[in-house]
């Protein structure tokens, strides 16, 4: 019997149960791609991130929801980081990670808040299309479409009431979109108390995923738009997954965003792989 460490960490979180969770697996090389899809079809998770050393502070990263890989995933980044940071040994104040993504980087910041630098993904408005409506039971404001198809709608209260209608979604196909079925949803908050910038949430059917609870990914989309829209560099965006939510800070730099957020370790221990 063969087991490796294993870790489930709520992700864009300050306390247990909140965030995104992720599963993580460390790995000496890389098991067959029907193994790893298996692991996380068992995990169940939005993601699990598998890693294997490279060098001293560097890592091949891979994620996988539980029916596909992904080619980018921010909260399990995040949620490797933060086991990394957090076994010491070959870590000091930054991770590299290699990925379908290219070469992703983590630095834990001064206030303990772990910061990733990831690829600004772009987008180009779109006609809002009926069945967009339909799939999600309102009609936005306005629709746009790139890594994954975004809806913007006028108030977070939009945002928050959707209950949309999954096997749609995930039967749209905007041409263009990286990822198809998958739909990002947001707002501005316009002022909040709580100080959040933008409201959104994310529906993932097309990979596997009815809605995420932290989706990072997603704000390299909506970094860029609502740093434009709002006229500043830097945003505080609430995803607001029911019964849970998400804390992620954006920093738009040139043809790269910097996601920021915090995670916790809630179950740690191994895991049969073979």
């Amino acid at each position: 019997m063969t087991t490796v460490p294993f870790f489930q960490v709520d992700a864009f979180a300050d306390r247990p149960f909140a965030g995104g969770p992720a599963a993580v697996v460390l790995l000496d090389d890389f098991l067959s791609d029907e193994r790893l899809l298996a692991i996380a079809a068992e995990n169940n998770l939005a993601e699990t991130a598998f890693l294997v050393p490279l060098l001293p502070g560097r890592w091949r990263l891979r994620w996988f929801t539980p029916t596909v890989e992904v080619p980018l995933c921010g909260h399990a980044t995040l949620a490797a980081s933060h086991v990394l940071f957090q076994s010491g040994g070959d870590v000091a104040g930054k991770v590299e990670f290699e990925t379908a993504s290219g070469r992703l980087t983590v630095e834990k910041m001064a206030n303990g808040w772990l910061e990733m630098d990831f690829p600004l993904l772009a987008s180009r408005p779109v006609e809002v299309r009926q069945e967009l409506c339909e799939a999600l039971g309102a009609r936005p404001i306005a629709a746009r479409v790139g890594h994954y198809l975004l809806a913007q709608f006028s108030s977070p209260d939009e945002v928050r009431a959707l209950r949309p209608d999954c096997d749609r979604i995930a039967r749209l196909d905007p041409d263009g979109a990286a990822v198809p079925g998958c739909l990002i949803c947001v707002a501005p908050t316009q002022g909040s108390a709580e100080g959040w910038d933008v409201v959104s949430r994310f529906f993932g059917p097309g990979a596997g995923v009815s809605e995420d609870p932290a989706t990072g990914s997603a704000h390299c989309m909506i970094a860029p738009l609502y740093s434009e829209l709002l006229g500043q560099d830097e945003l505080v965006c609430h995803q607001a997954y029911p019964g849970r939510g998400a804390i992620i800070r954006t920093r738009v730099l040139g043809d790269r965003v910097r996601l920021a957020g915090q995670s916790v370790t809630v179950i740690e221990g191994r895991i049969r792989v073979g």
